[in-house]
């Protein structure tokens, strides 16, 4: 059974930083793209980061330059690193996988979900 299990979420006041771990179990996806969504309250859940299964990555207009994803694949996890966090980013983030390589910015191509991470960021 695959799991995606999320941490780090939190409070942090503007400008400030988090970084959100996904630890994947029951298999691996170093070959297969891995994302970050999230979702406001009222609102669409929406595309942040992806990482292909080459690691190439891929970032929403509103978080580039601010957010990294990367992945460690000994450890089967996927990371965000936020910086310069606005209270616009304040949202339930999700982690995502597929079973595919590349990355896609719709929700419905992903096979795998985590449980979803609150992060709020205080102005």
């Amino acid at each position: 059974q695959v799991q995606l299990v999320e941490s780090g979420g939190g409070l942090v006041q503007a400008g400030g930083s988090l970084r959100l771990s996904c630890a994947a179990s029951g298999r691996t996806f170093s070959r297969s793209a891995m994302g970050w969504f999230r979702q406001a309250p009222g609102k669409e859940r929406e595309f942040v980061a992806g990482l292909s299964g080459s690691g190439g990555s891929a970032y929403a207009d509103s978080v580039k330059g601010r957010f990294t994803i990367s992945r460690d694949n000994a450890k089967n996890t996927v990371y965000l690193q936020m910086s310069s966090l606005k209270p616009g980013d304040t949202a339930v983030y999700y982690c995502a996988a597929r079973s595919g390589f590349y990355v896609h910015l719709t929700s419905d191509a992903y096979d795998y979900w985590g449980q979803g991470s609150q992060v709020t960021v205080s102005s």
